[in-house]
This record gives C-alpha cells, sequence and structure tokens, in this order.
C-alpha cells in the first residue's frame, strides 16, 4: 500500500494540474465562443431563411439552390479563383526579395525600409493610389504616350476582361512588404555555418537556395501561403470598393464583395449570409490540407 500512496498522489496532483488550467482556460472559450462560434451558427441560421434585416422567413436550402443556379455567382466564384493565380507571385516575389536583403548588399538596411513601408498602409489608401495609376486618364497611359506608345494606353478598370488584372497586381503589391518581412525572419534561424560549408564545398547560390534554404524553409513558405490565400479571400473589400465598386459588372466582385452587394446593396440579408457560408467553407477547404502540410513541415524542422 505504500508504494502505491506515491503513485496515488501523483495522479491526484495531475488531475488538479489539468483541473487548474481548465478553469484558467476556460474565460478565454467563453470569449472565443461568443465571438466567432455563435456567430457563426447565427450565421448559417440566417442563411436557411429570407432575411431582410427585419423578419425572416424560413427558407431551408432554398438560398443555396439559387446560388448554385445562379449566373453572378458563377461570375464571383470565378473571380476569387482568378485572384488566387496571384498568390504564387505574392509568395514568390517576397521570397527573392528576402534573399536579396538578407545579402545584405550596399543600401540594405534602407531597402528593408522601403520594402516594408507599403504594409504601413491602408488597403483605401493603397486602393487610392493605384486607382490613380491604372485609371483611364491614370500615370500608367501617361507613361505609355510619354514613352511613344500610346497606342497602347487601354482602361484596364473600365474592361471587363481586364479589371480583376489591376486588382491582382495590386494584391501582390500590397503582400509583399509583410511576406518579405516573415522570409527574413526565417533566414535569420538558418544555421550560417552551414551555408558557409555550402560554399566552402563550391556550391552556387541557385544550388544552395535549392538544396539548403527552401527546405529549411519550407515552414515559413507554407505560412505565407496560408495567410496570403486567406487575405485574397477576405481581405480586398476596402481595395475593390476604392478601385472599381466590384464592376464593370460583377468583373471584380469576390465572395466577400458579394455579401456587402447582396446585404446592404438589395437588403437580402439572408443571401448575404448563405454566400459567407459558402466562403467559410472554401477557405476551410483551400487551407486545411496546407495548414495539415505547415505542422508536418515545423515538426521535420
Amino acid at each position: 500500500m505504500a508504494e502505491l500512496r506515491p503513485h496515488a498522489a501523483r495522479r491526484r496532483f495531475q488531475h488538479e494540474r489539468r483541473r487548474a488550467a481548465c478553469l484558467f482556460i476556460a474565460p478565454l472559450l467563453i470569449l472565443w465562443g461568443l465571438c466567432l462560434i455563435a456567430p457563426i451558427l447565427e450565421t448559417a441560421y440566417y442563411s436557411l431563411t429570407q432575411w431582410d434585416g427585419l423578419e425572416a422567413t424560413w427558407n431551408g436550402l432554398g438560398n443555396y439552390r439559387t446560388l448554385l443556379h445562379s449566373a453572378d455567382f458563377g461570375s464571383v466564384i470565378l473571380n476569387n479563383f482568378l485572384l488566387l493565380l496571384s498568390v504564387p507571385f505574392a509568395v514568390a516575389v517576397p521570397f527573392c526579395v528576402a534573399l536579396l536583403i538578407s545579402a545584405e548588399p550596399p543600401g540594405w538596411r534602407w531597402a528593408r525600409a522601403l520594402v516594408f513601408l507599403p504594409a504601413t498602409l491602408s488597403w483605401v489608401v493603397t486602393g487610392i493610389v493605384w486607382l490613380r495609376f491604372f485609371s483611364a486618364d491614370g500615370i500608367l497611359n501617361h507613361l505609355l504616350t510619354a514613352a511613344g506608345l500610346g497606342f497602347l494606353r487601354m482602361d484596364l478598370l473600365g474592361d471587363v476582361h481586364t479589371a480583376i488584372i489591376p486588382i491582382a497586381l495590386t494584391f501582390v503589391w500590397s503582400q509583399v512588404g509583410p511576406n518579405t518581412l516573415i522570409f527574413l525572419i526565417g533566414l535569420g534561424s538558418i544555421d550560417t555555418h552551414v551555408l558557409e560549408a555550402a560554399t566552402i564545398d563550391g556550391a552556387g547560390l541557385l544550388r544552395a537556395v535549392r538544396h539548403i534554404i527552401l527546405p529549411l524553409m519550407t515552414r515559413f513558405i507554407v505560412f505565407v501561403t496560408i495567410i496570403t490565400l486567406i487575405a485574397a479571400f477576405t481581405a480586398l473589400f476596402s481595395l475593390i470598393f476604392v478601385m472599381t465598386g466590384g464592376g464593370p459588372g460583377f468583373s471584380t466582385t469576390t465572395m466577400e464583395f458579394y455579401i456587402y452587394r447582396l446585404a446592404f446593396s438589395q437588403t437580402d440579408f439572408g443571401m448575404g449570409a448563405t454566400v459567407g457560408i459558402v466562403l467559410l467553407i472554401v477557405i476551410a477547404l483551400v487551407s486545411l490540407p496546407l495548414m495539415a502540410f505547415y505542422r508536418r513541415a515545423a515538426a521535420a524542422t
């Protein structure tokens, strides 16, 4: 019996520790539930109703069936996935910039500050700046005229076939600063002795990047890809509102902007809630596999 007492005391101590941990975590879980889970559940309920903001009438899956047969929603989905094509550039360009800065060329501190400076601007300011650049009477067309290339002038933002391109380019530009900073942190965590040994063995820059830096930076690359993907789906409302207003037509309307159009322009809050739930599902389907890959990459390094 004497031998069992230490074991029983240890089990009781562990039980008390778990109980104390639950007590400390409980306020956070309650706040998390009230601020995140409850709104999601409420949105899911209203997505099954016809709701004008005042009165909700049960509609079942009617809103979802309407979305499936909506040509406008098909255009919205296409716009979102066209913006996804810019994500590799929003990851690769900052990675290359981080490699250049990490080599510490002359003036690298100033370059680092200039690269990160756009990240301090709000989406509204960014949208106004690039609206002046891409508009029909904007800086880009004036530069083309001054260079004798006036025949290339075009209204990129006013054409349904090209309006999404300035949005994508602006999005990539906006991600260079924060993503470069994350990559610089990752590059700073690499043991310099490993790179020095590779240099002594005759490995050039490209070989060192391919065989040493990229494997060691996998978790940072995956992390940046995840946050950039989420930003492409959920962070462009202000930018689109300022630059195009979602037009012309639906050519630059993304799912998050479509929610605004449905709920606040057409006062169809039930359908807006439906699009919100669809957006949540799409983000989960896109990001969860990447998050699982990130955990494996983090464990491997």
